[in-house]
């Protein structure tokens, strides 16, 4: 398939680039040169050909893309969480699960080595995480316990100056070619602890998922653990559900962006169709129904690109709730399956072929509207809070 050219133009009909500063467009555009330089020229075939490619990960570090938000003494860009979202926008832009990559990479390894790891452990695995040197995956998800991860199966046990580790995890983004893996499981007591395993160590494998119909050009794997021995110099310091919902928060947060970032890649393709497109001896776009289409797909891009600027300012003062963040992640993934799915309507036939990124979105939004916290679930987090009754039991 040739290669065509990216014409991507961002939507901004409430002028909001007036509410960024010069560093976070300049942040913006050099990623969005890279999208259209490097991922939308290959993206079609790989996810085609369901592969991932293995080159972007060295690029996203060289483009600071893992970690930005974390201190630059360790590798990090010390950037500010708008900077961080607008990335994961134009990453996603081009394909889910590249953002999927840098998302794992970031908010859930990184942060929480970040967080809740010691000194040694921070200088040890966050400049090669950062530069794209290592890859990592997070291990939460388990074969029997999704949205429940409370009642995870997977536990470490004592022996001197190593834990044992035992269990599996699956659907974990990157896993097949991981390095790391920060990986929570239960304690003899009980309680969830994170620990820090490594490629290599004994009992220690990564299996592929196959026959996926989405993120088809992301890495996706299981993590067995057979009584695999981890020095407790690899535990971080956190008890409970608190360690790895941090570090979901953040990541929902990215996705909170990004999903638009595929939501505005979608109307951008639709909008271009539409005035190109000659039916009864005009373009499709001259017709009331098409343009209900636009019309609406730009109203629910404009106030998610809202919604997401003020969650970032939110963040940046330390003020967001979890609970903020599930809003502005169901809320980005409901709009970019709604708009997906009247995008492709509108160019027909075309729209299921791989000459159009629309179908490969659509595919894509349909697990991300699935991981991090499921939309039900997101939905339920907010009844929670705006009623103070748990609806989960």
């Amino acid at each position: 398939m040739a290669a065509k050219t990216d014409q991507f133009v961002s939507p901004d009909y409430f002028a909001l680039d007036e509410l960024l500063t010069e560093e976070q467009k300049l942040i913006r555009e050099s990623v969005r040169n890279y999208v259209k330089k490097e991922i939308s020229p290959i993206i079609e075939d790989y996810a085609q050909k369901a592969e991932f490619p293995q080159q972007i990960v060295k690029q996203l570090g060289d483009l600071g893309c893992f970690g930005p938000t974390i201190p630059a003494e360790y590798g990090g860009g010390g950037l500010d969480y708008i900077s961080y979202g607008l990335m994961m926008q134009e990453l996603e832009r081009g394909d889910s699960g590249v953002r999927s990559t840098a998302s794992v990479q970031g908010s859930l390894v990184m942060f929480p080595i970040y967080e809740y790891g010691s000194e040694e452990q921070r200088h040890k695995y966050l400049p090669k995480l950062a530069s794209g040197e290592w890859l990592g995956c997070f291990g939460l998800t388990e074969p029997d316990h999704g949205s429940n991860p409370a009642g995870m199966l997977t536990n470490i046990r004592d022996a001197g100056d190593h834990v044992i580790l035992n269990g599996a995890k699956m659907w974990i983004s990157n896993a097949p070619f991981s390095q790391v893996a920060v990986v929570w499981a239960k304690d003899e007591q009980g309680d969830i602890r994170g620990v820090i395993v490594e490629r290599g160590m004994k009992g220690f494998s990564t299996p592929t998922t196959h026959g996926k119909w989405s993120l088809r050009a992301s890495a996706t794997g299981e993590l067995v653990f057979d009584n695999v021995a981890v020095p407790k110099e690899n535990i971080l310091n956190v008890k409970g559900l608190k360690g790895p919902l941090s570090c979901l928060t953040r990541a929902r947060y990215g996705i909170a962006w990004g999903s638009v970032g595929a939501a505005m890649d979608c109307y951008d393709t639709a909008l271009r169709y539409s005035l190109e497109r000659v039916q009864f001896d005009r373009p499709i776009g001259a017709f009331q129904l098409q343009q209900k289409k636009l019309a609406e797909m730009i109203t629910e891009i404009t106030k998610a690109q809202l919604l997401n600027w003020r969650l970032g300012v939110l963040m940046n003062e330390h003020k967001a709730s979890p609970q903020q963040v599930s809003m502005a992640k169901r809320n980005g993934c409901e709009i970019a399956a709604n708009i997906a799915r009247d995008a492709r309507q509108m160019l027909g036939g075309m729209g299921i072929t791989g000459e159009y990124s629309i179908m490969r979105h659509m595919m894509n939004i349909e697990s991300v509207i699935t991981y991090e916290g499921t939309h039900d679930i997101h939905l339920l987090i907010t009844g929670m809070d705006v009623t103070g009754l748990n609806a989960f039991k």
